[in-house]
């Protein structure tokens, strides 16, 4: 088990890519703390795990309050008895160009997508400086080419980019590695309404050179390798998971 007498944090783990990566990362011996807003989706996944021999517990938290993150964060030590791991996975998605985007939504993106992988690494660093870790935040494609009226999405997966690399090079001397995912369109709640359009699912899937979406298990097994002593020299890295979605345009121009 790469994962073993390690503790980890993975963030709105109730469904999609979060409970795939808590999954796979306890299926690698890591204890995981799985946290979200919805109660009865964070106990599936910590079931989920409990049922395969694993070991979970669930913490209910809002990622985007300070308060609710210090509290999650020594509630993880004192149970798990340590932060080895950190997956600030947790996002909204919200579709609108800049001049349609009404001033609420803005906010709210920032504050789930952005504003609490700031605040996990804030609360969680201090616990993890002793010893070291990995932290791995959940970006986008979106974060690195412009994809149409996503202004806000966009713009917070970006900016977890940057803060990805800013914080690799500040926390490298304490040996905490800081990565971020950039997953392509990944078959997961936050797609639900764009699939229901068959039309606009084949177009979707086209702009993917490998023939399909991604799944949430496609980028838990990144985020894993990232948590693992595989990677032990890799900081600061976006890794792309997206079936050839960056690469560039593939049809016959």
């Amino acid at each position: 088990m790469r994962l073993a007498n390690k503790a980890a944090i993975v963030t709105g783990a109730g469904s999609g890519i979060g409970r795939a990566s808590a999954i796979a990362l306890a299926r690698e011996g890591a204890r995981v703390a799985v946290v979200d807003i919805q109660d009865a989706a964070g106990q599936q996944t910590v079931e989920s795990i409990r049922q395969k021999g694993g070991e979970a517990v669930f913490i209910h938290a809002d990622v985007s309050q300070a308060e609710e993150v210090k509290a999650m964060a020594a509630q993880v030590v004192e149970q798990l008895h340590s932060i080895d791991i950190l997956h600030n996975n947790a996002g909204v998605a919200v579709r609108m160009p800049a001049a349609d985007q009404d001033e609420e939504g803005w906010d709210r993106c920032i504050r789930v997508n952005l504003k609490s992988v700031f605040l996990c690494c804030k609360f969680a660093i201090p616990y993890m400086q002793a010893k070291g870790g990995s932290i791995i935040n959940t970006s986008s494609v979106t974060g690195i080419v412009g994809v149409r009226n996503r202004a806000a999405y966009s713009t917070t997966k970006g900016g977890i980019v940057i803060l990805t690399r800013n914080m690799a090079l500040d926390y490298a001397r304490f040996n905490i590695r800081v990565n971020c995912v950039c997953p392509g369109f990944v078959r997961t709640p936050l797609m639900d309404r764009l699939a229901e359009d068959p039309e606009r699912l084949r177009k979707i899937t086209e702009l993917h050179p490998l023939g399909r979406l991604g799944t949430p298990e496609d980028v838990a097994n990144a985020v894993v390798f990232l948590a693992s002593d595989e990677s032990s020299w890799i900081t600061g890295h976006a890794l792309v998971v997206d079936g050839g979605f960056c690469a560039g345009h593939s049809a016959d121009i």
